[in-house]
């Protein structure tokens, strides 16, 4: 039996968009925070060990207690950051097929961060 993502599009102000300004994320942006999302980007190509689980990176539009996977991220993943086990999770997806993304995208999550040139 299959599961269904609860975002389907990406929001207006995902940081996996070139065009997005991460200080401009609403909800309170902070930049250690968004450093320490660089543990739900997996090695490309690898598989996650036995007792790992796999870590999503979640939509800062929703609240604590309900997150549902990034948009942005999940493209990344199952793209250029060749998540193996979020691949392997994504087979049983029944909606996956409608998932959209809005823009350019960055391909590395270092990318997603703040530059010195964006100001």
């Amino acid at each position: 039996m299959g599961w269904k993502l609860k975002r389907l599009r990406q929001c207006e102000k995902c940081p996996w968009k070139v065009s997005t300004n991460p200080h401009d994320i609403p909800n309170g942006y902070s930049e250690d925070m968004h450093k320490r999302l660089a543990g739900t980007i997996a090695e490309p190509g690898t598989i996650i060990p036995p007792g790992r689980t796999l870590r999503n990176m979640a939509c800062h539009e929703h609240p604590v207690g309900e997150e549902v996977e990034c948009i942005g991220w999940l493209v990344n993943q199952l793209g250029p950051g060749n998540n193996i086990a979020l691949r392997l999770k994504m087979l049983s997806c029944e909606n996956a097929h409608l998932i959209q993304t809005d823009g350019p995208q960055h391909t590395r999550f270092e990318d997603t961060l703040p530059s010195d040139d964006m100001y």
